[in-house]
């Protein structure tokens, strides 16, 4: 019992965190569960943070939804390419190595870091290229706050495969990359990004999940994913109060900051003496 009082505590740290910045909580969650159990499979560890993810995302997206910062439309747009993406990438994981697994997975944070921290956040969102399948988006938030932003398609089609293969490869849900795909690429305002993003986790998240479930990765972690999940979606609901008290640049930062030093635990971990 207090085995699972533990993953609880670290499920609504994980909820807080991973919807404040809108990446889920699997950046901080996988390498977490990577040192707590060393010889758990890489296929085991993902389908236990995928899961996770998921009820983080779900609970996150209730509560963007009623701030209105949720853009549906291009969510579900996305969706049609990043679903596929999870799939594939699920059924990838039993693939690598456990070596091989920290590695890529050090790499693409460390990675993701050091592009967030070395680049600003717009004051207001650049124009887009011009394209036919140039998309014009208008949302108005709960408190008044209006956006406007425009973004060409087929760069959020093809961001959003490639993020869903790799996120559910390595079981971080993708949030670390579709946040800041979102903002520097797609134009979106930071807060749109992240709820956005956690709309988009949680369909994508969910179809991880399930191959998972199919394949039989996730038999070994039900108990574990329980008593994180209870954690995540209290926090899920803190991560986002918290969201609309702090400035967008902050979350941007905060976000590169804390994949920075996971990135280099888990590659100093990785690494042999």
């Amino acid at each position: 019992m207090q085995t699972y009082l533990w993953l609880s505590v670290l499920g609504l740290a994980v909820g807080v965190c991973g919807t404040l910045v809108g990446a889920g909580g699997g950046f901080i969650l996988v390498p977490t569960l990577l040192l707590l159990y060393p010889r758990e499979k890489p296929e085991t560890i993902t389908s236990m943070a995928l899961a996770v993810v998921f009820f983080n995302a779900l609970s996150g997206s209730v509560a963007y939804a009623r701030m209105g910062r949720i853009d549906y439309k291009s969510g579900l747009l996305f969706c049609s390419t990043t679903v596929p993406g999870a799939v594939v990438g699920a059924l990838t994981t039993a693939m690598l190595s456990r070596r091989v697994f920290d590695l890529s997975f050090g790499v693409l944070l460390l990675a993701v870091a050091v592009f967030l921290l070395t680049n600003r956040v717009r004051a207001t969102p650049a124009a887009s290229e011009e394209g036919n399948d140039e998309v014009t988006r208008f949302l108005t938030e709960r408190n008044g706050v209006s956006h406007r932003y425009t973004y060409r398609a087929t760069y959020g089609l093809t961001i959003s495969a490639v993020v869903g293969f790799f996120s559910s490869l390595l079981g971080i849900g993708g949030g670390i990359v579709h946040v800041p795909a979102l903002i520097y690429v797609l134009n979106f305002p930071v807060h749109v990004a992240t709820a956005t993003s956690h709309f988009l986790l949680a369909v994508m998240s969910l179809a991880g999940t399930l191959v998972h479930i199919l394949t039989g990765s996730f038999q070994h972690g039900v108990r574990r994913t329980a008593a994180l999940s209870v954690g995540v979606i209290v926090g899920a609901q803190v991560g986002a109060w918290l969201s609309s008290r702090i400035h967008g640049a902050w979350i941007i930062r905060a976000l590169g900051a804390a994949l920075g030093l996971v990135a280099l635990r888990l590659l100093f971990q990785a690494v042999p003496a």
